[in-house]
């Protein structure tokens, strides 16, 4: 909301000071404007610090030949340090805010604030006729570092609207451009960027005689823009050619005629402003953006670019100033101060103009004319969002009730088909006891799946190897035999192995199954895994609380210890989060949510996560595989096991440790020790490759992705009007969709494929049914 402050200095001077200041702050939305009155001391050192810079400064113009648009005299260039020049710009900054925190303005000053906000746009508008006020930098008053939107403006004391009479008329703005003589400098480049404004006639006068000026003014114009040299000689006087210089007083009565038919801003990108402001002042001109010092050309170029850039895109014109004035400090290295240079003289009986105001009676009738066509469109768009939110909202509610999850599910698994082979995990190594495995000699007085002798060898040939952890993916509800000592003491001493149990499930009725009574809590892992209905392993159990009365109590299932410890083992921090969340390394296994992804009929209860199965020609390549005979019978390399984590289980089919998975082929069954190193792996993967887990979209962003769908769907059909080019059409969109998805999934996110699907022929097909019905629905006759 844009705010009008007049600070009012009234009688005095900086040597005396200023006994009678007022501000008037004007408000958008009332008629009648706060006053506040104060005082300024008197400031002697601001003139004497002014005139040495602006002596050092004009001296920089004449030494660094910066091509300024003014013929500046020789008496005025002296030597210069850069250094002293700086110290100096500071100087006078701090001399201008000393007199403008003095107490005597205070009661200015602190109530402005109080009614001022940050955000708001306000116009600082400064009067005095006093020519030494009017110059200094005021920008540098540290009021306008704590309010970005607002900008200083100059104004007379005196001032009155000015006449109207019949206002410019066209579809444009109506620019005049006014080149006057450019030896030595490009005034080119202005016309360039005046001449790429949207929306702008410019007609453009190179060098004009001043019969041909006066008679482009008296047809007026909303903006008069003039590039060139001026002359510090005479007050307000242009040079139009190497022979021409041209007074604003001679052009009094053509200036008047273009303020009459609608000018509204003049711009001089020349030197010697504020005597061309005032001059153009006496005529209530309403703006005029002038510079206040010699500018050198690449600063006048940029400039100009930066103000209309800003105004022409619909910021006021303080904002705009502003946004010029502070973007040309990146040139203040090889041209200083050249933020200091913009200054707008402001008539406070006119409102600051802006580029939408300068919008013509003949344009808005265009704009008027362009709404009522768009009527058509803005009818379509209402039909188009209906029927988007219609079919979003009943597949959403479909989906909520659990009738898609199967197809959903589905699809998943042909997706996690499609992913490009990963190769096995290096980290991991199977022992599989085979059928054959089971007739060993070693297997004679086997209980269960692997004997006391057999198991005693098997652990004796892997501890030199030194693997980092050694998973025993078989049940062991009993205590070694009493002639095995040796192998009991090593099951309780040795801390990489672990062992696994079965937590008990009182919805099922089952017991559970303990662990080895040699092996202690600490390197215990369950084994239990989560089916989905159709009873495919697609969800990773990582953690939960057993039941006090299970007689498998440990906390981690046998993947997770196992990966934990190896991760352990290399630094890796392990934690929880204060919301209850595993986190290893910069890991986190973030939960899988309730209806999260295309489950929507489940209990997630327990620590689960999505399990990303790794990508290999076969799931069963997921580490290489040994036999129990092979290690027992065989000589084996150390490489092949140092530092790996050792899985050792049974893949005999009498066995029945099957589970079946998405990966592989369609219903493809996995025996269970593959299917604890996949689990491992994808923690494993997780925290030292990067490799994704997979995660659901949260329930408002998988909405949206669904809503989109069914704006592609209704696009389609607004687009394509014949049936085979439709169906082709809608065919590279569903494929378009199936691709994404499975990109998603590489990246680690599963997207509903098949919600978005059905809204986008959903919504194709209400829009087809739309179109059909208006189609074969007569018309009246107008």
């Amino acid at each position: 909301m844009e705010k009008r402050v007049v600070l009012s200095l009234g009688q005095g001077s900086l040597q005396t000071g200023f006994s009678t200041v007022t501000a008037q702050l004007w408000e958008p939305s009332e008629p009648h404007p706060m006053k506040f009155t104060g005082a300024l001391p008197a400031a002697p050192e601001i003139p004497k610090l002014y005139r040495a810079w602006q002596m050092l400064y004009r001296a920089m113009h004449h030494r660094l030949s910066w091509r300024p648009r003014i013929e500046i005299e020789s008496a005025d260039v002296t030597n210069v340090s850069e250094v002293e020049f700086e110290d100096l710009c500071q100087a006078l900054a701090r001399q201008i805010n000393t007199w403008l925190n003095a107490p005597e303005f205070r009661p200015i000053d602190q109530p402005l604030r109080t009614h001022l906000d940050t955000h708001d746009e306000i116009c600082l508008v400064v009067e005095t006729n006093h020519e030494l006020l009017q110059r200094l930098p005021w920008h540098l008053w540290q009021f306008f570092d704590a309010y970005p939107y607002a900008e200083a403006a100059l104004s007379p004391p005196s001032y009155q609207r000015a006449s109207k009479a019949v206002q410019t008329s066209g579809a444009k703005v109506k620019i005049l451009v006014i080149l006057g003589n450019s030896d030595g400098i490009d005034v080119e480049r202005d016309r360039t960027y005046l001449s790429q404004l949207a929306g702008a006639e410019v007609t453009v006068l190179a060098e004009p005689s001043l019969e041909a000026l006066t008679q482009a003014l008296w047809q007026g114009c909303d903006l008069l823009f003039f590039a060139g040299h001026s002359s510090s000689r005479t007050q307000g006087a242009l040079r139009l050619s190497a022979e021409q210089e041209l007074t604003l007083e001679q052009l009094k009565y053509a200036l008047r005629g273009a303020i009459a038919n609608g000018l509204k801003l003049a711009i001089f990108n020349a030197c010697d402003g504020l005597g061309l402001a005032r001059s153009l002042a006496d005529l209530s001109i309403p703006q005029v953006i002038v510079m206040r010092e010699p500018v050198p050309d690449p600063v006048a170029h940029a400039g100009l670019n930066h103000f209309l850039a800003a105004f022409s895109q619909g910021q006021s014109l303080y904002r705009s100033v502003r946004t010029a004035r502070e973007k040309l400090q990146g040139l203040e290295a090889d041209y200083p101060c050249a933020s200091w240079l913009p200054v707008i003289y402001q008539n406070p009986a006119e409102a600051p103009a802006t580029w939408t105001q300068w919008q013509t009676a003949k344009q808005r009738q265009t704009t008027q004319r362009t709404a009522q066509r768009s009527n058509s469109v803005f009818e379509r768009l209402r039909l188009v969002a209906l029927a988007s939110l219609l079919s979003t909202a009943l597949v959403t509610g479909i989906r909520h009730l659990g009738w898609l999850q199967s197809w959903e599910l589905q699809t998943f698994d042909q997706l996690m088909r499609l992913r490009p082979e990963e190769g096995p995990d290096p980290r991991l190594l199977i022992v599989s006891i085979t059928e054959d495995d089971f007739q060993l000699p070693e297997q004679a007085q086997r209980r269960g799946s692997l004997s006391d002798p057999a198991l005693e060898q098997l652990l004796q040939k892997l501890e030199p190897l030194e693997p980092r952890a050694i998973g025993l993916d078989i049940y062991r509800d009993f205590s070694v035999e009493p002639d095995q000592s040796s192998l009991a003491d090593q099951l309780r001493q040795q801390e990489n192995i672990y062992a696994i149990c079965k937590v008990s499930d009182l919805t099922i009725h089952h017991p559970g199954i303990a662990p080895p009574p040699e092996f202690p809590p600490e390197r215990q892992g369950f084994s239990d895994v989560i089916k989905d209905p159709d009873d495919v392993l697609r969800r990773h159990l990582i953690a939960m609380n057993p039941p006090p009365t299970s007689p498998c109590t440990t906390p981690y299932a046998l993947s997770t210890q196992l990966a934990l410890h190896y991760l352990d083992s290399k630094g890796v921090a392990i934690d929880y989060t204060p919301e209850g969340a595993l986190k290893v390394g910069d890991v986190l296994f973030d939960r899988l949510p309730p209806n999260g992804g295309g489950y929507q009929t489940v209990d997630t209860w327990g620590y689960q996560i999505l399990l990303n199965y790794r990508a290999t020609r076969s799931p069963l390549d997921i580490a290489p595989t040994i036999t129990l005979a092979e290690i027992l019978n065989d000589p084996i390399q150390a490489a092949q096991f140092k530092d790996r984590i050792v899985l050792i289980g049974v893949t005999a089919s009498s066995a029945g440790d099957f589970l079946m998975t998405p990966a592989g082929q369609s219903n493809y069954r996995l025996p269970g020790v593959v299917a604890q190193a996949h689990m491992t792996s994808q923690i494993l993967s997780a925290v030292e490759d990067g490799r994704p887990l997979l995660t659901v979209w949260p329930r408002p962003a998988a909405l949206f992705w669904i809503w989109a769908w069914a704006m592609v769907g209704e696009s389609l059909v607004g687009w394509m009007r014949s049936r085979l080019p439709l169906l082709l059409a809608i065919g590279l969109a569903l494929c378009s969709l199936s691709l994404s998805c499975l990109w998603l999934l590489i990246q680690g996110t599963w997207a509903p494929l098949i919600p978005a699907a059905l809204t986008l022929l959903l919504t194709g097909s209400i829009i087809a049914l739309y179109q059909s019905f208006l189609k074969n629905t007569p018309r009246s006759k107008e």
